[in-house]
């Protein structure tokens, strides 16, 4: 080759970097971008349009979100409107519906009740606040995709054609007949008309009873929204006030000296189970059976039932409360008593996390075996396992045979919990469990050992009413009678001994002593 055409050879420079990859890597996190920001509005969009049903004070309710800061409870027609800071940037509008009342007054003094102990109600307004939420974003996310999708399918060449269409006379024509169709559809023209309730001006609740109401501290946020020269409704929101500063201060007092009991402490290796029967919509004793619990140490709970007073639905205020109280204990188990009919109080509490009892074996506290059944004598006992119309002699021996055919087979059962203890006789007859719990009674009996036909010993226990209940009636400011909470303790897979506390209706409490289950081996 001459050395001239070596010199006009163009020497090789640096290979040219591609931006490909970069601008793909922009491309997409544009389009990230995009989708986030559109699930964020679109999902704001859904939320403060979405509400939900439920059963809320005693009610059918109706709950729908909002971003006014605020909680607004529409009570009806008669009744005025109460409204509260929630504290944060999201608020709640709930309308309350039907529910099953005798009486407006009966009504008034339900909610004081309530609402001195609120938990349960606050978690379920906060429960169904958070799902509609979560649903607003999932939502959100899915219809954002669509337009995000359909960008990047388009591609670049097809927009931009688009976008010349968009300028022509057919594309302007097209936006002016969508624009006339949403005008169409929303209907600016047509004037909304004042409702009764935006004519009454929002006031403290100190200024619509007047001066001569001391109102609690914790009422003092509280706005009220209705007629204030209604002598009627002031009287009774007056008595509703009244009751609601009666139970607050009683079982808050009483949930106080709880923590200062002096209990029997759990010794190493111990699990300690609080037991709770025939609480009867008392939500009051929650708090206070709680107190007792962290004061024994407990960190399971056995409920023997009745936890209302007729099954229905709008009791699920007690409900509510209950799971709160113990929403974070490791173990939950019930069986239904014989006033909570049908199968809405079970597949309530079902739902929330509690393990109903329906005639099988369980896993029970400290790696035991436990088994229990609902009472029979509810029209709710759908059967063993798909029977119905099960007598209480036929639930009894079923018990045992279930218990027995365990106990044969090295898997003893350690506890049945029912809710009336006679369920759990026979069983204790053959000498096949070591502890029946039960409740019903409304007051103590036992733990009274009993030894089976095979020679081995096993107790039964009863414990009193937990909402100081007379008869099926529990609610008011204060326990009707004597209301019990037991700790059960176990070690070693078996029961070794309880202990009673019990709250009077002085507010004053009587400790009992810890009985040792002794089993003699």
């Amino acid at each position: 080759m001459p050395p001239e055409a070596v010199e006009d050879q163009a020497v090789p420079g640096p290979p040219r970097r591609s931006w490909r990859p970069v601008t793909r890597g922009a491309i997409g996190l544009a389009h990230f971008g995009a989708w986030l920001t559109l699930t964020l509005f679109v999902a704001a969009l859904l939320f403060v349009q979405s509400s939900r049903t439920t059963t809320l004070a005693s009610h059918d309710a109706v709950i729908r979100p909002d971003l006014s800061g605020r909680v607004v409870l529409h009570t009806g027609p008669v009744l005025p409107d109460f409204r509260v800071e929630s504290g944060t940037w999201i608020g709640a509008d709930i309308r309350l519906g039907k529910t099953d009342v005798a009486s407006t007054e009966a009504l008034v003094e339900r909610y004081a009740y309530i609402a001195s102990q609120p938990d349960g109600q606050i978690q379920k307004v906060r429960d169904a606040l958070v799902s509609m939420a979560v649903d607003a974003l999932v939502r959100g996310a899915i219809l954002a995709l669509v337009p995000v999708l359909v960008w990047a399918l388009v591609g670049a060449t097809r927009r931009r054609q688009l976008l010349r269409n968009a300028r022509s006379r057919q594309g302007v024509l097209a936006f002016l007949i969508v624009l006339l169709m949403v005008i169409g559809l929303w209907e600016p023209w047509a004037p909304e008309e004042e409702r009764v309730e935006d004519a009454t001006d929002w006031m403290a609740l100190a200024e619509f009873l007047g001066p001569q109401v001391a109102l609690p501290e914790a009422l003092e946020r509280v706005e009220v929204r209705g007629d204030a020269t209604t002598v009627e409704t002031r009287r009774i929101i007056e008595s509703a006030v009244g009751s609601y500063a009666k139970s607050e201060e009683f079982y808050a007092e009483a949930a106080t000296a709880a923590a200062e009991l002096g209990l029997r402490e759990p010794e190493g290796g111990e699990t300690v189970v609080v037991l709770v029967s025939d609480r009867h919509d008392n939500i009051g004793m929650d708090a206070v059976a709680r107190a007792i619990a962290d004061r024994g140490g407990a960190t399971e709970v056995f409920d023997a039932g009745d936890d209302t007073s007729s099954g229905k639905t709008w009791e699920a205020f007690s409900l509510d409360s209950l799971t709160a109280a113990f929403d974070d204990f490791d173990g939950r188990w019930v069986a239904t008593g014989n006033h909570d009919h049908g199968d809405f109080v079970g597949s309530y509490l079902d739902e929330r996390g509690w393990t109903v009892l329906d005639g099988e074996i369980v896993d029970g506290p400290d790696g035991s075996r436990l088994l229990g059944a609902r009472d029979p004598r509810t029209s709710g006992l759908g059967a063993w396992r798909d029977e119905v119309g099960l007598s209480f002699e036929e639930v009894r021996q079923r018990l045992a045979d279930e218990a027995c055919a365990a106990d044969a087979d090295g898997e003893r059962v350690a506890t049945v919990l029912v809710h009336d203890a006679d369920l759990g006789t026979e069983a204790l007859r053959r000498g096949c469990v070591d502890l029946v719990l039960g409740g019903h009674l409304h007051l103590q009996e036992g733990p009274t050992p009993v030894t089976g036909v095979n020679g081995e010993t096993g107790y039964v226990f009863t414990t009193g009413t937990t909402g100081g209940a007379a008869y099926a009636i529990a609610i008011g400011s204060k326990v009707r009678r004597p209301a019990q909470v037991t700790l059960v303790t176990y070690a070693d897979g078996r029961p070794v001994g309880v202990q009673g506390v019990v709250l009077l209706s002085n507010g004053t409490f009587e400790v009992a002593d810890f009985l040792t289950l002794d089993y003699g081996s």
